[in-house]
């Protein structure tokens, strides 16, 4: 394994494009600008945070994306497509047949458990990249504030450097905004079933349970994020989005997930965490 972290390595150290950057002052000069005087900021049906506890997977179903699905079995291509696929159409079919005879059993018997805590709140820019949101409580009030990285790769005139704090409006403006986290699940239960899979030498079913699991649980972000989207934050109260729609992001606004390209930093998570067990003893649950 070391051979091949080296030699991957030395690899990506010796290309021929090298990319040119620029320093962070420059970058923020070029931020992108939004004209705060004319945009249409939506306030919040429902400000704070919330737990559900009672969402069932049979109301996820409809939101699950199979594409993902056939990838971690090595199957690749869109579903349904793949399912006619001249090359693993055959292979694709019989794995879907199984995780939907899987399915039906983990829905019928409620063999896994979802759980989600998100909130909406008050959020403005500050210092170029960074976003501080406020989460009130009866007897106190608390900022934290969450930093975005902003793009330092040189690029061409007219492109701007963004970092996810350009979509908030800066406090200077005294325009209040608003931002909104989450967090899900729909894994409790998972490592106990896949074990009783395991204990049978079933390690097919076993790795089957973990893949749906995590289709649950991207098909509860969607879910959730819709919900949000017309019920909570409402800025979207008329949406009439089909699944293949919200899969290709039809829908306004944005999910960024620490780790990932838009937030790369993890450290994020601790800034979630913080606030929401600053809040726990308050929550609503619904």
């Amino acid at each position: 394994m070391y051979k091949r972290q080296d030699d991957f390595r030395a690899k990506f150290l010796s290309r021929t494009k090298k990319k040119k950057m620029i320093s962070l002052d420059v970058a923020r000069e070029r931020k992108f600008k939004i004209d705060w005087k004319t945009a249409e900021i939506k306030k919040p049906i429902k400000e704070g945070i919330y737990v559900l506890e009672h969402v069932t997977l049979e109301q996820l179903l409809p939101f699950i994306d199979w594409s993902p699905f056939f990838r971690s079995w090595d199957l690749h291509g869109k579903y349904p497509a793949i399912l006619t696929d001249e090359v693993v159409g055959e292979q694709a079919t019989e794995l879907f047949a199984d995780a939907q005879k899987l399915v039906k059993k983990i829905v019928r018997k409620k063999m896994l458990k979802t759980k989600a805590v998100f909130g909406v709140f008050p959020a403005n820019s500050i210092n170029d990249d960074d976003i501080e949101i406020t989460v009130t409580e009866p007897n106190r009030s608390e900022n934290y504030t969450f930093r975005t990285l902003r793009q330092q790769l040189d690029k061409r005139e007219g492109k701007p450097n963004f970092a996810l704090a350009d979509f908030i409006a800066p406090k200077e403006s005294e325009i209040q905004d608003y931002m909104g986290c989450f967090c899900v699940s729909t894994g409790f239960g998972t490592k106990e079933l896949a074990e009783a899979y395991e204990a049978k030498h079933d390690d097919y079913n076993a790795i089957m349970v973990k893949a749906l699991a995590d289709r649950f649980a991207e098909a509860y972000a969607e879910f959730l994020h819709k919900e949000v989207r017309t019920n909570y934050w409402g800025y979207a109260t008329e949406e009439k989005l089909s699944n293949e729609e919200l899969i290709k992001e039809g829908y306004k606004g944005i999910r960024p997930a620490p780790g990932y390209p838009a937030c790369p930093d993890h450290t994020e998570k601790l800034t979630t965490v913080s606030y929401t067990h600053l809040t726990l003893p308050t929550i609503c649950s619904v």
